[in-house]
């Protein structure tokens, strides 16, 4: 549904309460991926916060669905509390950016996509350790996706590249989106099956890792640390290409 622009006030209520639901829906995808002392209320705070933002902010002018902004103004809202909790220490991302390195390297001398238990032996862990490391830092992916790639791409992210949503950029932006979309199907395809079904079924089918090691007959953790290790892959090489 398209609204009027520049809502008044009770305009603005209606549209919040006709989108409550999708704060409810996207604190059901996120809460997997946040740390366990940020509840669910917390988050459904927070995401009410970016609803609320998103029915000051909303311009139909720009032919985009209400519903597709409020998402990522939602999304958005939930990731800045997480920020302002300051979960995601510095040693997490050490360790994280430790892995993704390790990952490119490993790439570059072998030719292809390291295996799980090449890149435990190179950063000289086991691979229950590995794994485990994986599992740390898995809640990072969240907000990775939703980081900058650089100045030059107007903001854009991997979330963008992967959900490829936006209807309200700019010719110039489109084409710069449409290139930074082909890299990360390049990226993608160099992905394991197993990292491409999660990917698939978590960000296309919006399942949850539940359902998803349901389907892969995995348990819930080995699909964490799958998903967790696809977006340190997708993050690295793909930087790796823009730099």
């Amino acid at each position: 549904m398209f609204y009027n622009q520049n809502p008044l006030p009770d305009d603005r209520s209606q549209i919040i309460r006709d989108h409550l639901y999708l704060v409810d829906i996207l604190v059901g995808r996120m809460v997997t991926q946040v740390p366990s002392f940020m509840n669910k209320d917390d988050m459904k705070s927070a995401g009410m916060l970016g609803l609320l933002d998103a029915a000051n902010k909303f311009d139909p002018g720009k032919n985009i669905l209400f519903k597709t902004f409020a998402e990522y103004r939602i999304r958005g809202a939930i990731l800045d509390e997480m920020r302002k909790l300051d979960w995601f220490s510095r040693s997490l991302r050490d360790k994280q950016n430790r892995i993704g390195k390790t990952i490119v390297e490993l790439e570059l001398q072998l030719g292809r996509d390291p295996e799980d238990h090449e890149v435990a032996q190179a950063m000289k862990l086991s691979l229950e350790d590995y794994r485990s490391m994986l599992g740390e830092v898995s809640h990072l992916g969240c907000v990775s996706l939703n980081e900058t790639l650089d100045n030059s791409h107007e903001g854009s992210s991997f979330l963008d590249s992967l959900m490829d949503e936006r209807d309200d950029i700019s010719p110039g932006a489109r084409i710069e989106g449409q290139q930074l979309a082909a890299k990360v199907a390049d990226v993608l395809a160099q992905l394991s099956e197993k990292e491409r079904l999660v990917i698939s079924l978590y960000y296309y089918e919006e399942l949850t890792q539940k359902e998803i090691a349901e389907i892969l007959e995995l348990s819930e953790g080995r699909v964490s640390q799958l998903h967790s290790q696809a977006l340190i892959k997708l993050k690295s090489k793909l930087e790796a290409r823009l730099y």
